[in-house]
């Protein structure tokens, strides 16, 4: 799971701290709970071992018990990787991303565009025939723009999201 492109990419986006993650992941799964097993384990620095930790726990897919170290009564904790999380969040990040494309796709089959080519600037039919086909941000005169070839991209983005 964790050698995963998209399973790395979502704790990236999480932790901003792949490498470390990963690490720290695979030391839970192997049993290693405690925090400072962890980063004995892992060789990392205690303090990015709780950062990384605290993190995933904000995000749901590492969880927590507080209990007291009956040799110096300080509050240790035990940490534990909730796997099914992160394949919740990739599920979301997938319906969000085919509503991103579903509406993009939308938007360009309903619209017909003119582009400034000195800016790059594309409007609607509607706001380039109320500029008189002139760019508003520098003056110069709008061209139709053919949207075929992005109709086309979107449609194929939204196929191969569909067969993931």
């Amino acid at each position: 799971m964790l050698s995963d492109p998209i399973v790395q990419e979502i704790l990236m986006d999480i932790t901003n701290d792949e490498k470390s993650s990963v690490s720290i992941i695979e030391c839970i799964l192997k049993g290693k709970t405690f925090d400072e097993e962890i980063a004995e384990e892992t060789e990392l620095r205690l303090n990015i071992v709780r950062k990384v930790l605290y993190k995933l726990y904000d995000a749901g897919i590492a969880s927590y018990k507080r209990s007291r170290d009956p040799e110096t009564n300080w509050y240790i904790y035990s940490w534990k990787f909730d796997q099914e999380k992160v394949f919740d969040i990739i599920s979301e990040k997938y319906e969000k991303f085919s509503t991103e494309i579903e509406k993009s796709l939308e938007y360009e089959e309903e619209n017909m565009f003119f582009a400034c080519k000195d800016s790059g600037h594309r409007y609607k039919f509607d706001e380039a025939t109320e500029n008189n086909f002139t760019c508003p941000k520098c003056g110069e005169s709008l061209e139709y723009q053919d949207n075929s070839t992005i109709i086309v991209e979107l449609k194929q983005m939204m196929k191969k999201n569909q067969q993931a």
